[in-house]
């Protein structure tokens, strides 16, 4: 009998496994000797994500026939520098975060996929967060990041969102793509702050030949404090390189708004990419506006197509009691920041 049932056992699991059309597993693991300078004090750390965002992912796809399938995405953030996990947020609200071990903060999604696009249900990158992203030279990753997503005031959904529903457009569209994406906070109807970490996010873009623009809208729901974000963005490819750019607002109900924009390049050299890029980002607040100006210059060398090495220089010009600094370096209002990325990554 009990052969019976660890035979019928195995037969099961076998059965599973050949009906799952593929599942990988995937990563990045990327260490960063970082180093920031500020008026106040400076840092030195080992830490990672200088380059590429170190990771732990599972993903699978499964034919369901008639053009349809069924695919899910497990990501989990990882703090290679000293072993501990992510930081997750459960509702969209900063106050309820919560993290540190393994958990699948960057993306946890199942979609059903088919002619009319794709139904994405979980957590996810925001519409508002890719052009962000997509037009930055240096990836929003590491001492070069662009102060439109560093000094941004567009709140817990300025990257991601949990509790989300997501549709995208099918890519058989000649160029032209897009998405929406509702999520929500999941607070109780009886509350002053029932709304509280809702939100809608759209997206659409056209990307042919040499050519990649998009805009994206976002609007969060807080209790008297709205956050509206709206960006745009563009790439050219030259052949010799890439330049882009891309502009950001945040609106927040009764409050302050951001402003701010990117422009910068990617020039290929042998085997490797020189990365450059300048941004601004500017609080529209009563009296003196703070602002930050960032001049960020990198280098990658590609040792083969999954291990590179790279360095960033970056220096941030604060204005006006803006007190940006870098790689956790503390600096006085109105004084400069500099700071230094030399690190390694591998991906598999």
């Amino acid at each position: 009998m009990k052969k019976s049932l660890i035979a019928l056992a195995v037969l099961a699991a076998s059965g599973a496994a050949m009906a799952q059309s593929s599942v990988t597993l995937f990563g990045v693991v990327d260490a960063t000797y970082a180093y920031g300078s500020g008026s106040v004090a400076n840092k030195s750390q080992l830490t990672n994500s200088g380059y590429n965002s170190s990771r732990l992912g599972f993903r699978g796809v499964e034919d369901l026939g008639g053009g349809m399938s069924a695919s899910f995405w497990l990501e989990a953030g990882l703090n290679n520098d000293n072993g501990t996990g992510g930081v997750t947020n459960t509702n969209n609200q900063a106050a309820v975060s919560s993290g540190g071990g393994l958990v699948f903060n960057r993306r946890s999604t199942v979609s059903l996929n088919g002619g009319f696009g794709e139904v994405r249900l979980g957590r996810d990158y925001t519409p508002q967060f890719w052009n962000l992203t997509v037009f930055d030279p240096f990836g929003t990753n590491g001492v070069g990041t662009s102060q439109t997503l560093n000094s941004s005031l567009g709140g817990p959904t300025t990257v991601r969102a949990s509790n989300a529903i997501g549709y995208f457009l099918p890519g058989n569209l000649g160029g032209f793509y897009g998405q929406a994406q509702y999520y929500m906070g999941e607070n109780l109807s009886n509350t002053a702050n029932k709304k509280d970490g809702n939100g809608l996010a759209l997206r659409a873009g056209y990307a042919n030949g040499p050519i990649n623009v998009a805009l994206a809208f976002s609007d969060t729901k807080f209790l008297n404090a709205n956050i509206k974000a709206f960006n745009l963005g563009g790439q050219y490819d030259l052949g010799v390189a890439k330049i882009m750019a891309h502009y950001n607002s945040d609106d927040i109900k009764n409050g302050n708004e951001g402003k701010g924009f990117l422009i910068g390049g990617l020039v290929p050299v042998g085997a490797g990419e020189i990365r450059l890029a300048y941004s601004t980002y500017k609080i529209e607040t009563p009296g003196a506006d703070p602002r930050a100006n960032k001049l960020a210059l990198g280098y990658v060398h590609n040792l083969s197509k999954r291990t590179a090495l790279y360095a960033t220089y970056a220096h941030v010009s604060n204005k006006n009691g803006s007190a940006q600094s870098l790689n956790g370096s503390v600096t006085a209002a109105g004084d400069n920041s500099n700071g230094y990325d030399f690190g390694i990554r591998h991906s598999f």
